[in-house]
């Protein structure tokens, strides 16, 4: 729990991905924050489980699948029924299947890593941006990857994703810019997340890994956090179309 303040109080977040993982955090600080939390996820055993964690008031979950238009629709239909508004839209679903060679890869693969991670931000972005062009402002966050950056064994059709989406964030940040609208992305590298787990609860490949961090350590949650509830404040109120690198130092050396 933080004691920074963001001036985020009462202010309407949508969530994507916000079941587990750094959505989850990312959800956990807006509620300390005091803002008015939507955390959506595909599975409804996963958001009961985290509305339990969670707890408090300012929190509604929704089921949707953010690759899925229709879902998409019925997400922000909602959150508009409920809230009448959306101030910020954090993009933060991904996803990854190991493919150790992207062009021996079938394109069902290719299409279910893609539109996980690059369409679903698209559909979010899309639709958030509809209703923030109405109120004449509002952000968008977007959670990508170092791995959008470098080529690392693998990630191959992930790293695509998530360079799309920094293109994606700059696209969109160029031409809604004139709607009061701020587009911005975070560029983690690995991070103590269930998702990442096969490679930092193994000690041989995590010391790799760290070797390559000048500051030692892969990152925590609350890493990635922090900067993504700056970049949802009005402190961030004159930044749009940039991502903030979150690697410990990782791509500086």
């Amino acid at each position: 729990m933080s004691t920074l303040k963001y001036g985020l109080e009462g202010k309407v977040v949508v969530v994507t991905g916000g079941s587990r993982g750094i959505g989850l955090e990312i959800a956990r600080e807006l509620l300390v924050q005091e803002a008015k939390v939507v955390i959506c996820g595909r599975k409804p055993e996963a958001l009961a489980e985290a509305a339990q964690q969670l707890g408090g008031t300012g929190l509604m979950t929704m089921q949707a699948h953010i690759a899925k238009e229709q879902d998409v629709e019925n997400l922000f239909a909602a959150v508009m029924d409920a809230c009448g508004r959306v101030d910020v839209l954090i993009n933060n679903v991904g996803m990854n299947l190991i493919t150790p060679f992207v062009a021996d890869t079938e394109f069902s693969l290719w299409q279910k890593i893609m539109d996980t991670n690059l369409s679903g931000t698209f559909l979010c972005s899309r639709r958030a941006s509809r209703i923030m062009r109405e109120q004449k402002g509002g952000k968008i966050v977007n959670v990508s990857s170092i791995a959008g950056r470098k080529a690392s064994p693998g990630m191959g059709i992930y790293g695509i994703a998530k360079a799309g989406i920094e293109m994606l964030t700059k696209v969109l940040a160029s031409e809604l810019a004139q709607f009061n609208i701020q587009v911005n992305a975070v560029a983690p590298s690995m991070v103590r997340t269930e998702f990442s787990k096969p490679f930092w609860s193994n000690s041989d490949i995590y010391e790799q890994i760290v070797r390559t961090i000048p500051l030692g350590r892969i990152a925590e949650p609350l890493d990635v956090v922090h900067p993504v509830l700056f970049l949802a404040s009005d402190a961030a109120n004159f930044i749009t179309g940039q991502t903030i690198v979150v690697d410990g130092g990782a791509t500086a050396i």
